[in-house]
């Protein structure tokens, strides 16, 4: 057999003893931009979920760490109920498949988002973060780096001139200056409507992060509402914004100093070298990973580059730069290998 069937043996295996059941069979729930899976089974009326983790790929341990402390904290982690972490493989609760990309709606995004904000304030209060990976300055380099990478020569073909590279460089300055001046806390780092799902009780469910870091108070809420999925009228979204500014000053993570226009720009800017980073790393994932299916999200995000770019001045010859090179361009083919 070759690996992929090994591996599918052994998960099998392995599940059918951590459950004590010789019948069972594994269905695929779902994956993710990783090499990890997640594989689904039902067990005396029970639906449960195994992850599965290449060792040599993916370690699980990152995973189970921080899935305790959000869970100590009071927010809705799946719960583990048997794992071998020397193969890779952890046997936890089924959250479900209702995610939020597919449940949102303009009726009942109010409640939904309010529910994630509350989840979200608890991260950010009530789970300890000073000991986690910060996310200082090599993080913040290294994302924003990926762009020019993969999508300015790698997609379009284009190697940026030396003038090119200035402007580029002026505005990860100034990216990366905004994301280190604001107040640290827990960052999940992939807080969207794809990690999280509706559930009945202590809504939402959170899965996929055991990437945390220690970081800057406005990338989780730029990731959730400036999601790569789902788009809000902005209105819509600086109203939630300002929302959440008044809680967390309310909590007493942000000072009575950091007013709306502030804590506006730390959201955009905040966001910007998120949807930076994720329209390089989309491409990163077809053109070195082999997976396309991120290529369609795309232009949503490119959109968020532009539109956010725009709106701040110091960053004009960077949206035009982009602008000027992607002009014309199927954002969502790829190029020839």
């Amino acid at each position: 057999m070759d690996n992929r069937n090994d591996r599918a043996a052994a998960r099998l295996a392995w599940t059918r003893s951590a459950l004590g059941d010789d019948s069972l069979t594994l269905a695929p729930a779902s994956s993710d931009a990783s090499f990890r899976s997640y594989w689904r089974t039902v067990h005396d009326g029970q639906s449960w979920i195994v992850m599965d983790s290449p060792p040599e790929r993916e370690d699980p341990r990152p995973w189970l760490a921080i899935g305790e402390r959000l869970a100590a904290a009071g927010l809705h982690v799946p719960k583990v109920a048997a794992q071998d972490l020397q193969q890779g493989f952890l046997l936890i609760e089924d959250l479900g498949s209702r995610l939020y990309l597919a449940e949102l709606d303009a009726g009942n995004a109010d409640r939904l988002y309010g529910d994630a904000m509350d989840a979200l304030l608890a991260m950010q209060t009530r789970v300890a973060c000073e000991d986690l990976p910060p996310f200082d300055h090599v993080v913040l380099v290294n994302g924003l780096e990926v762009m020019p990478k993969w999508f300015l020569e790698r997609h379009l073909g284009h190697t940026p001139s030396c003038e090119e590279w200035d402007v580029l460089e002026a505005a990860f300055d100034l990216i990366i200056r905004n994301a280190l001046a604001q107040p640290r806390c827990f960052v999940h780092r992939d807080y969207h409507s794809r990690n999280l799902l509706v559930v009945d009780e202590n809504n939402p469910g959170i899965i996929d992060f055991q990437g945390a870091l220690h970081g800057p108070v406005t990338y989780d809420l730029a990731s959730l509402l400036r999601d790569a999925y789902v788009a809000w009228p902005r209105e819509r979204v600086e109203g939630w914004v300002e929302s959440y500014r008044l809680r967390l000053r309310q909590a007493g993570v942000i000072g009575g100093d950091v007013d709306a226009a502030r804590f506006l720009r730390w959201f955009d800017l905040t966001g910007l070298h998120r949807h930076v980073r994720v329209l390089g790393q989309f491409y990163r994932l077809w053109y070195r990973d082999g997976k396309p299916g991120y290529l369609a999200d795309v232009p949503q995000v490119y959109r968020y580059v532009i539109e956010v770019a725009r709106r701040h001045p110091e960053l004009a010859d960077f949206a035009a730069l982009l602008e000027r090179h992607a002009a014309g361009r199927d954002l969502t083919r790829v190029a020839a290998a």
